[in-house]
């Protein structure tokens, strides 16, 4: 399980321009959770996703982000 969770939905744009950020920033493996398959996700994440969520210390990143945000987040190095 990995300590990185990333919120979306199914058929979501924004999602998958996250997805490509994520890649750009060479974020390590995260989990993809689905906000559509329950409804308490939805409650907290219905209008916010995508939304990057690190699960040791439950520091949340909103959308939107660019790869720079992403590695500040994660605490990367600024450029590969």
């Amino acid at each position: 399980m990995s300590d990185l969770i990333l919120y979306q939905r199914d058929d979501c744009h924004l999602c998958d321009l996250a997805l490509a950020v994520l890649a750009a920033a060479h974020a390590p493996d995260f989990e993809s959770v689905w906000v559509d398959d329950g409804a308490e996700l939805e409650q907290r994440y219905g209008t916010r996703v995508p939304v990057l969520r690190d699960q040791v210390d439950g520091r949340e990143l909103d959308w939107p982000f660019d790869a720079a945000a992403v590695r500040a987040f994660l605490r990367l190095p600024a450029a590969w």
